[in-house]
């Protein structure tokens, strides 16, 4: 019942046919503003959470804090939250705002007796359990962090006033009332949204509901990481990590169209990292931002950007091509890494290197044809032609069998039901799983494909989430406990007590653009809807609805918006409805 009514928030909130007005702003938010590129919302708790075996004798009234407010006090301001400490008592609030938010709070103190300034004990979480937590990292409980952003603080609220602060990403707050033998009372508890205001151009449905959440969910989590810059995450790292942006990237070309945010983080990455450099210290980072701008390009087509590439791509190909062993990748300095569950698997990271190379150079080939550039071209073609004589072992793992199919280094018929497919989501990764899923659609498995999106994503869904997660070990889930109410006895913490590497416990990232895969996947796929030609000029729309009854949706392009209905007739054949812009030449299936 509980994923029935958060669907049915999201249908309610969403503008299908990539309306006019981004759908954040149809969920009862009080009000907003716009100081571009960053809007700001202000958004009233859904509910109030009761901890059992806390004492918390010191709070009156509590109700009124879901109550909607303009933030406007009066000196009659009435049905207020009264928080005392006076004859012993203990007094806090654990709100729940409902959804993820990346911003802070604001609190509006009307008249009381003590006119001091009041010190509140504020405590952000992603979960429950972090908003319950402290932080000094000795036990799982208290693993949170107060690094890249703060979300356990102090701060005086005024007699007869407001006060803003925090700016990190959560969904709970706990406030506890810090001052003893006090008396506080409160108006409102709002959470600040800092958002783009952009509409939601594309669209997806389907007759499952669950994938509709799962899509939704995928937009939302990579909008909130849309701030100044493309971020990894909202709590942390609040980074430009070039290797997370790929799938996001791909889910604002399917979800928003074109955004600036994307290149001015390819550009801040690019200008601090030389070309004998790897960007973030990863030398796979560094072929991300080929793949991306390849990929950029075929979505948008703008020309002049990608002539301001060209001279450092040509550096970054001579520093890829000098990191060989023969006919091997062997790429040197930095980190590493594919993604961190196969961080210890150095055998693995070279089959992945090696068709991310193989990938690489194959943009590369691509991108010089686009420039005129016959050097670029030679160079690529050189360096691929030697790369494709050495295949490594994928060692029946999914990230790199999954990369040697999409290098076009292993036969997915070979790999694609032996290996992706086998345990269904079991081995899947939040960031990898989308390559995962896209090799599963390069060898035809479509089905098997939008099982484990229901599985695996929809996981995350049941266990309360409203964006996607850093990490989610699947065997983890079977005796874990929902993010969105205290942890009862016995049941698994999977925010506290899971994670590794960067993300250990409550660390963890509960809002990960990298794991936003599905989103441009069920576009990419299900819709069928594939950019053929830079800019979209020639577009393929070619649906795979696996066990599905009917799908249809919107894509945004540079020359507008394309709108598809697939359903099954009584033969099983897919019937579409196909309705393009000028401009855009259709390739059907």
């Amino acid at each position: 019942m509980k994923r029935t009514l958060f669907c049915l928030l999201w249908m309610l909130s969403a503008t299908w046919a990539g309306g006019q007005e981004n759908n954040l702003l149809k969920s009862g938010f009080d009000q907003r503003w716009t100081d571009d590129p960053i809007s700001l919302a202000y958004v009233t708790p859904q509910r109030i959470i009761t901890v059992p075996g806390e004492r918390n004798d010191g709070v009156e009234n509590p109700e009124a804090l879901l109550v909607p407010f303009d933030g406007q006090l009066t000196t009659g301001t009435r049905n207020v939250c009264r928080l005392s400490t006076r004859d012993g008592k203990r007094a806090f609030v654990l709100l729940d705002f409902g959804r993820e938010i990346c911003g802070g709070i604001a609190l509006s103190a009307p008249i009381r007796a003590d006119q001091r300034a009041l010190k509140l004990r504020i405590r952000l979480g992603e979960s429950v359990s972090e908003a319950l937590s402290d932080v000094d990292g000795s036990t799982p409980m208290t693993s949170a962090t107060n690094q890249h952003s703060l979300r356990d603080f102090c701060l005086e609220v005024p007699w007869l006033g407001n006060v803003e602060v925090g700016n990190s990403g959560f969904r709970f707050v706990r406030i506890d009332l810090a001052e003893p033998d006090a008396e506080v009372v409160l108006r409102s508890v709002r959470a600040v949204l800092r958002y783009r205001d952009i509409p939601y151009r594309g669209s997806f449905r389907c007759s499952d509901q669950r994938l509709n959440c799962i899509w939704e969910t995928g937009a939302y989590t990579v909008l909130l990481n849309m701030q100044e810059y493309l971020w990894d995450g909202i709590k942390r790292d609040r980074l430009v990590w070039v290797g997370d942006m790929h799938p996001e990237m791909m889910t604002i070309e399917s979800v928003f169209g074109g955004n600036p945010v994307v290149r001015k983080s390819l550009d801040l990455v690019r200008d601090e990292t030389p070309p004998t450099a790897w960007m973030n210290g990863i030398a796979a980072y560094s072929m991300w931002w080929v793949l991306i701008h390849r990929d950029l390009y075929l979505y948008e087509g703008d020309l002049d950007y990608l002539r301001q590439q060209q001279s450092y791509m040509r550096a970054l190909f001579e520093t890829l091509a000098a990191g060989m062993d023969g006919n091997r990748e062997n790429l040197q300095g930095g980190q590493r890494l594919l993604d961190w569950p196969t961080s210890e698997m150095p055998e693995v990271i070279h089959a992945g290197y090696q068709a991310l190379m193989v990938m690489t150079m194959k943009a590369g080939i691509e991108i010089a044809t686009w420039l005129d550039d016959p050097t670029m071209k030679h160079h690529c073609r050189a360096t691929l032609k030697r790369l494709q004589q050495h295949v490594p072992d994928h060692l029946q793992n999914k990230q790199a069998a999954a990369m040697l199919v999409l290098a076009g280094l292993t036969d997915p018929d070979e790999v694609c039901r032996p290996v992706l497919a086998r345990g269904g989501a079991t081995g899947f990764s939040t960031f990898y799983g989308y390559y995962m899923l896209e090799a599963l659609a390069a060898g035809g498995l479509y089905t098997e494909a939008l099982r484990i999106i229901s599985d695996y994503w929809g996981a995350m869904l049941d266990l309360g989430a409203t964006t996607f997660w850093e990490d989610l070990n699947y065997g983890q889930i079977a005796n874990a406990a929902r993010i969105d109410a205290p942890v009862p006895e016995g049941r698994f913490d999977i925010h506290a007590e899971s994670g590794a590497y960067c993300y250990k416990g409550l660390r963890h990232s509960l809002c990960h653009g990298w794991a936003s895969g599905p989103t441009p996947w069920l576009s990419r796929h299900v819709l069928g809807i594939v950019p053929l030609e830079p800019g979209c000029r020639v577009v393929a729309v070619r649906p795979h609805l696996g066990d599905l009854e009917w799908a249809e949706g919107s894509f945004p392009t540079p020359h507008g918006v394309i709108s598809v209905r697939h359903t099954r007739d009584r033969k099983g054949r897919i019937v579409s409805q196909i309705s393009a812009p000028e401009g855009i030449r259709i390739v059907r299936q």
